[in-house]
């Protein structure tokens, strides 16, 4: 897969998949703490450098190579 991902959208991505994963295990009294395993789209995508919506709509925050 092509990387189409890069730098500061990188670490929000796995920042963010991070904080929601994180936020299902300690609010386990919320009836919809399942909705915080969202976070694993983000964080997957962030380990990944790749996003399959950035691809479809023809985004790329990766730097150019020379």
């Amino acid at each position: 897969m092509t990387k189409n991902v890069g730098g500061l959208d990188r670490i929000l991505r796995i920042v963010v998949g991070a904080a929601l994963i994180l936020g299902f295990f300690l609010n386990s009294a919320n009836g919809y703490n399942w909705l915080y395993l969202i976070g694993i789209v983000p964080l997957a995508t962030g380990l990944m450098s790749t996003c399959p919506l950035y691809k479809i709509f023809g985004f790329n925050t990766c730097p150019m190579k020379k």
